[in-house]
């Protein structure tokens, strides 16, 4: 079944063609992720993620935030942190004023790694979107992706 599969509504037609889309983007970072730098595309995410968490004082995402940023659930994304603090890339610690409340840093060895590993997602994700342009199905969705501008 494709994408312009008569059979579907035109919504799940939008739908399976951007399913598909996404899905042939993230196994091209992934696979360039991981063959360059041992990182997996939500290791990844969630390393950028943390590095944005920052803004001044008290500037720290929840972990209920960084789960949703990250699109997994909260345990997932625990389990996600426990795997990169237990590689010397991200760090925990209470939080001063609730004492409930964790905060995670991301280490110098992260940024680095995360730093290395920028152009290689960039350059996977250029790659995977002038690979889809190629397919009359995805090619008007991939001129959508590369037109939106999301509010900073």
């Amino acid at each position: 079944m494709t994408a312009t599969d008569p059979a579907l509504t035109a919504l799940a037609q939008g739908w399976c063609a951007l399913s598909l889309l996404h899905g042939r983007i993230e196994t091209h970072i992934e696979r360039a992720l991981q063959a360059g730098h041992d990182l997996s595309v939500r290791e990844y995410s969630l390393l950028d993620v943390l590095s944005r968490q920052h803004n001044g004082e008290d500037g720290h995402l929840q972990m209920k935030q960084v789960a949703d940023a990250v699109v997994l659930s909260q345990s997932a994304t625990t389990r996600l942190v426990t795997r990169l603090e237990d590689r010397g890339l991200l760090s925990r610690y209470l939080c001063p004023t609730d004492r409930r409340g964790i905060y995670t840093n991301v280490t110098r060895a992260g940024l680095a790694l995360l730093n290395e590993a920028r152009p290689t997602n960039e350059s996977a994700l250029r790659e995977a979107l002038d690979a889809a342009a190629e397919d009359p199905e995805l090619a008007p969705l991939v001129r959508a992706v590369e037109t939106l501008r999301v509010p900073a």
